[in-house]
């Protein structure tokens, strides 16, 4: 059987598959078959190595990349295990461990997971209790950098002399008290919860480290400090892991991931063994030729160049337009020759850098009647009716849930405004109950002062009406999501509004989804739908069957037959300026260039409607870097070595003679004499004469 199992894979690939003890780093190249050999040499290990597939631990960072990866270990794994190994995202790994060892701090295993919007939410709340006036955005963000740094909100009081930051320090500390109080988790909290608990229990952390002996962790450059972290205690006592990634591809650092994760790893982990994949079987020659010469402009990387396995193809074509509408135009009509073609919609993609640029896209496509899926839009989980009827199942779970209560309490409208709930709130914390404890045991006379009768009737309908529900939902979950609509009504609600028919569409695709997945599980708990949707990601919901346009960051992972960039201008792709990178924006060109098999067209335009008025544009320094600009200034030279005496060229500066070349990163500082005029020049600005 290893023959067979090892048949069809690369010599990198094999000595990746059958390394078994002590870390290993697989620099695994766009294309170059990452997913199938991470998948292969998990049933190596266990098919035949030997290893129980309960000592092995995979982590991925998405639902829809577990899923693939599940499927195809499993199929390799062919005497039938019993036990199926554990392969989920960091979250479900966070969620998976809480479960179990909570207890560990003081906590109830029957905590609910809150997302992004339902922590906003809960922040503005705080901030105006506390009279602050901060972006809410902006807290949000800094609350979950601290979370992934390990700062308590005292530390990070200690730590700022900034008023604004010791603002958030106190609205992250009230925050902190709020969702422990109601036994709410947030995302960051899936993370650093198993690390303090792993961390400040020794005994655990050796069983956890003994439990999982083999770990393997995809996308590896793509992991922040926390994560880091966790799994250096995960592997604490053998060391026996496999990381899987590219630092070319690393895109994620506005979100806390840290390409020196990857960089650093040997460094981190004595005694690893490094193997490249640089075999590319997704894109053809020209297509990587140019993402080898644009990504060697970055210094901060592990040298390797991709190598098509399909070879020679299409060029590269560099499309230019006046403007964003004749380049919309003409990208929606070549695209409806290809589906006139034939050609798969699923085949075909559209990417930009920032979000503005869909507008234009979407116009094109609608006035040539295209279909199209716009991912990055509102995502279906974040829309408000599919978020009220989230809050209601969360409160038939667990009828203690007050957050979720307190959003749905008056809708649909029960009569019982924001202040009556505010002072049936102070009562229920008052009294020591939960706000749904309050409203089941007080009678009317007791709540007079506090809500009107029709409010006290309407509310004490909604107790009743709760009861039943979990009554039915014990019993069946078929027969209680059919009795939902009928007895709380959602789409009355909703249906009266000026998108009403889209709303109570989007409602009825909810009811399906939950139907679907309890067909599919008859086992699974609502505990268990909920927490299976709050892990879902943007990249899960992308439609299969339509022509894609989306942001790049949305793209990572995905391939596609025929590819359009759009907005390779200076500012707009790369964006320059203040927290941003320019090795992490060349990186993301790297990434859009390898979602493409055999047709690339990169786009630029001279002017763009933007923020209110229309600004005249320079194309991308980055067309000059992957050399598709020829035979003009805007062309850069690659990093050859120069020795004094080289005649140069630069763009502004002229003709000039090198008088000496010393090597600075993976360029060259050139002093150069133009004319009587010194400058020291990096290599890169310049070309041979």
């Amino acid at each position: 059987m290893t023959i067979e199992l090892l048949n069809n894979l690369n010599s990198a690939q094999q000595e990746a598959v059958t390394h078994i003890d002590g870390p290993l780093l697989i620099l695994a190249g766009a294309g170059s078959g990452k997913t199938k050999t991470i998948t292969t040499r998990l049933a190596y290990l266990i098919g035949e190595v030997g290893i129980n597939p309960q000592n092995t631990l995979t982590l991925t960072f998405t639902n829809k990349a577990s899923k693939e990866m599940r499927h195809r270990a499993t199929a390799l794994i062919k005497n039938n295990q019993q036990t199926i190994p554990l392969l989920c995202t960091f979250h479900k790994f966070g969620l998976l461990f809480l479960k179990f060892h909570i207890d560990k701090i003081g906590r109830a295993n029957s905590f609910v997971i809150i997302d992004s919007e339902d922590r906003k939410k809960i922040l503005k709340r705080i901030a105006k209790d506390l009279d602050i006036d901060l972006n809410i955005s902006l807290i949000s963000s800094e609350i979950s950098r601290y979370k992934n740094t390990l700062l308590t909100p005292d530390e990070v009081i200690s730590r700022t002399d900034l008023i604004d930051y010791q603002k958030i320090a106190k609205i992250y500390k009230y925050y902190q008290q709020e969702i422990e109080f109601n036994n709410l988790v947030d995302f960051d909290d899936l993370l650093m919860l198993p690390y303090q608990i792993l961390r400040d229990n020794d005994k655990l952390r050796v069983s956890i480290s003994n439990r999982y002996r083999y770990i393997m962790v995809d996308e590896y450059q793509d992991t922040n400090e926390l994560q880091f972290k966790l799994l250096k205690l995960l592997a604490s006592e053998h060391n026996n892991i496999c990381v899987v990634g590219d630092d070319d591809q690393s895109i994620y650092g506005w979100r806390g991931s840290n390409v020196k994760n990857i960089l650093n790893f040997s460094k981190k982990f004595r005694g690893t063994k490094v193997i490249k994949l640089e075999i590319n079987y997704r894109s053809t020659e020209p297509i990587l030729k140019v993402a080898n010469e644009l990504i060697e402009y970055n210094s901060q990387r592990v040298a390797k160049k991709l190598i098509s396995y399909r070879g020679d193809g299409k060029s590269v074509r560099v499309f230019h337009s006046l403007n964003e509408k004749l380049e919309a135009r003409a990208i929606a009509k070549e695209i409806k020759e290809l589906l006139e073609k034939k050609v798969p919609s699923n085949e075909i993609a559209v990417l930009y850098r920032i979000n503005a640029l869909s507008r234009s896209l979407e116009e094109g496509f609608i006035k040539e009647g295209l279909g199209f899926k716009l991912l990055g839009g509102v995502p279906f989980y974040d829309r408000a009716e599919i978020k009220d009827i989230i809050s209601y199942f969360r409160i038939i779970a667990n009828r203690h849930d007050d957050f979720s209560l307190e959003r749905v309490i008056n809708r649909p409208r029960r009569g019982v405004g924001k202040v009556s709930v505010d002072r049936l709130k102070k009562l229920a914390f008052e009294e020591h109950y939960s706000l749904f404890q309050l409203l089941d045991i007080k009678g009317r006379k007791e709540l007079s002062k506090i809500i009107s009768k029709k409010g006290f009737i309407n509310l004490k309908r909604l107790v009743l009406d709760i009861q039943k529900l979990i009554d039915i939902s014990k019993k069946s979950l078929i027969d209680f999501v059919n009795e939902f609509e009928d007895t709380i009504g959602v789409k009355n609600h909703y249906r009266v509004l000026s998108d009403g028919d889209e709303r109570v569409k989007n409602i009825d695709e909810f009811y399906g989804y939950f139907k679907e997945y309890i067909e599919s599980n008859p086992d699974k708990s609502l505990d268990d739908f909920l927490n299976e949707i709050s892990l879902q990601s943007e990249q899960d919901q992308v439609d299969e069957n339509s022509v894609t346009i989306m942001s790049v960051h949305a793209s990572k992972g995905l391939e596609f037959e025929y590819l359009y960039v759009i907005g390779l201008e200076e500012e707009f792709f790369p964006i320059i300026g203040d927290g941003y990178s320019m090795e992490e924006e060349r990186r993301l060109a790297y990434v859009a260039i390898t979602r493409a098999k055999s047709n690339l067209t990169l786009c630029y335009v001279d002017s763009r409607f933007y923020k209110g008025q229309r600004r005249v544009m320079k194309r991308s320094r980055f067309l000059g870097e992957a050399g598709l600009i020829k035979g003009e200034k805007l062309k850069i030279t690659k990093q050859s070595k120069f020795i004094k005496g080289d005649l140069v060229k630069h763009k502004i500066f002229g003709i000039g003679r090198v008088q000496s070349a010393t090597k600075s990163g993976r360029q060259y500082k050139l002093n150069i004499n133009f004319g009587g005029k010194k400058r020291a020049i990096l290599s890169s600005f310049v070309e041979s004469v």
